[in-house]
């Protein structure tokens, strides 16, 4: 999607653009990204949660040029849906373009509302809860990827919390990170 201001011709990258919602997750307008954040403004996220035969989870570690969190453990995929995008689109895009995976109907898990635990994201949680297809990281997007059981998963939890995302530790400590 192309967005064209009013008062140019100019066309302006659509991915940096996410529409803010209310506490009913309801659109309210359309900013820049990284205004939002910066303005702790509500908005929507979709994670994706990857668990192989072994309930073993695929975390990925972001790169160093991510504004936020870089070279930090995260989630095995996530995003911000596009204008427009439902949830269940915006996990299947980000799953190709982050994995190259093709998942046509991931389970949606549970949504969490928008508040400072969730970076004052709407969070909508999906999972591939036995996944056989090989996962191959976009390096722009993701250092690498690994397979965690439960047990390195808590340990670097409690052990090395630095290393990860808030959002990783706050699903950890919900208890979401399970197959």
């Amino acid at each position: 999607m192309t967005i064209i201001t009013k008062n140019t011709s100019k066309k302006i990258d659509s991915t940096e653009f996410i529409e803010i919602v209310d506490d009913n997750n309801r659109p309210l307008a359309v900013l820049p990204k990284d205004l939002v954040h910066r303005q702790m403004l509500k908005h929507r996220s979709v994670q994706i949660l990857i668990f192989n035969p072994k309930k073993k989870i695929f975390l990925q570690k972001r790169t160093k040029n991510k504004s936020f969190y870089p070279n930090r453990w995260d989630v095995s995929a996530r995003t911000h849906p596009l204008i427009g995008e439902s949830s269940l689109d915006a996990a299947q895009r980000i799953l190709r373009t982050k994995l190259q995976l093709e998942v046509e109907s991931p389970q949606l898990i549970r949504s969490l509302p928008a508040c400072p635990e969730t970076g004052f994201e709407h969070v909508t949680i999906f999972s591939i809860p036995k996944n056989t297809q090989s996962i191959i990281p976009n390096e722009n997007e993701v250092s690498e990827g690994y397979y965690f059981s439960r047990e390195e998963l808590t340990c670097l939890v409690k052990e090395f919390r630095e290393l990860l995302t808030p959002n990783l530790v706050t699903l950890w400590e919900a208890g979401l990170l399970t197959a």
